[in-house]
C-alpha cells in the first residue's frame, strides 16, 4: 500500500481525478498496468475504483439498494456477483446494520464506508482512496484502516491519499510526498523513519528558565522557548527520558509533557515548508 501525502492544495486529489478519469492531463503522462496513455486521454476504469473528497449517493435509496443499483449498472455485474456480493460488502465496511436506512441519514463517516464498499464492488486491481477516515470517530478509523490493510494483504494495489502522516505511517509501505503538484519526497516509510528528525514535545515545568539551562548539559536533545509559554524539546525517547529523570534531580517538577509533532510529522512538515509550532 502506497501513501499519498501532502498539505492542502498540494495536488493529491487533482492526482486521484487524473487516474480515475474524471479529468484529461494536458501535460505529462500516466502509466497504469505497465501501459502509458496518450496526451490528453483519460485512463479508462477497468480495474481501477475509489473516490476523491467525499463519495456521495441518491439520499433516498438505502445502502444495500445503492450497492445493488451500482451493481446492476455496470455491463458485467448483477446485484449478487463481485468478489464478496453486496451482503459481504456491507459487512466488510461494518454498515449491516444500517443496510436499510435511506444513505440521506448516514453521517459523514457512513458514507465513507458506503463509497468503500462501492468502490470494491468490481474487486478492482487498483484502489484510490482520497482521506478515507474523513468524518470517523477514533475507532471508525482504526476499523477503516483495518479494512484497507486487509485489502492490500489481499493483493489489491492501494493508493491512500491523507494529509495526516502519522495515519499513513503506521498502514502503508511506501509514501510519495507532494507539494505544490510536486513529488518532494518518495520512498519506503522504513526510510523515511530513519530520515525523520526527533519527535518534537511541550513540555511546562515548575521553573523553565531553570530547566532550559539545565537542557544545556544535554546535548542529544534541543529545547527552545515557546512563543506561548513552556518549553518544546526536540528529542528521541531516551534523550527525552533522561532529561526528565535530571529535572526531577534538580528538583523542577514537569507539570505537562505532551507529543505535539511525531518525527514523521516533523519530517513531512520539513519537506513541505510548514511549521511545527
Amino acid at each position: 500500500m502506497r501513501g499519498l501525502l501532502g498539505p492542502n492544495g498540494a495536488g493529491k486529489t487533482t492526482l486521484l481525478r487524473l487516474l480515475l478519469g474524471l479529468v484529461r492531463p494536458d501535460a505529462g503522462s500516466i502509466e497504469l498496468f505497465g501501459r502509458s496513455l496518450p496526451r490528453g486521454t483519460a485512463p479508462g476504469l477497468h480495474g481501477v475504483a475509489g473516490f476523491v473528497e467525499e463519495p456521495r449517493f441518491y439520499p433516498y435509496l438505502s445502502g444495500r439498494r445503492t450497492l445493488e443499483l451500482f451493481a446492476e449498472l455496470d455491463g458485467e455485474l448483477g446485484p449478487g456477483s463481485g468478489r464478496r456480493g453486496v451482503a459481504g460488502l456491507l459487512d466488510l465496511v461494518g454498515l449491516t446494520p444500517q443496510a436499510e436506512r435511506r444513505v440521506g441519514t448516514y453521517s459523514t463517516g457512513m458514507r465513507q464506508r458506503l463509497g468503500l464498499a462501492a468502490a470494491l464492488l468490481g474487486s478492482p486491481q487498483l484502489m484510490l482512496l482520497d482521506e478515507p477516515t474523513t468524518g470517523l470517530d477514533p475507532a471508525g478509523a482504526r476499523e477503516m484502516r483495518a479494512v484497507v490493510s486487509r485489502l492490500a494483504g489481499e493483493g489489491v494495489a492501494v493508493l491512500l491519499s491523507s494529509h495526516d502522516m502519522d495515519e499513513v505511517a503506521d498502514v502503508c509501505g511506501s509514501v510519495t510526498i507532494l507539494a505544490s503538484g510536486r513529488v518532494v519526497w518518495d520512498g519506503s516509510v522504513e526510510r523515511l523513519r530513519a530520515e525523520a528528525p526527533p519527535a518534537e514535545h511541550r513540555l511546562e515545568t515548575s521553573d523553565d528558565r531553570k530547566a532550559l539551562a539545565l537542557a544545556a548539559e544535554h546535548p542529544a536533545l534541543q529545547v527552545h522557548a515557546a512563543s506561548d509559554g513552556g518549553l518544546v524539546a526536540a528529542a528521541g525517547r531516551e534523550a527525552l527520558d533522561a532529561f526528565v529523570l535530571a529535572l526531577a534531580a534538580e528538583g523542577i517538577a514537569v507539570r505537562r509533557l505532551h507529543e505535539v509533532t511525531s518525527s514523521v510529522e516533523a519530517k513531512f512538515l520539513a519537506l513541505t515548508g510548514r511549521a511545527a509550532i
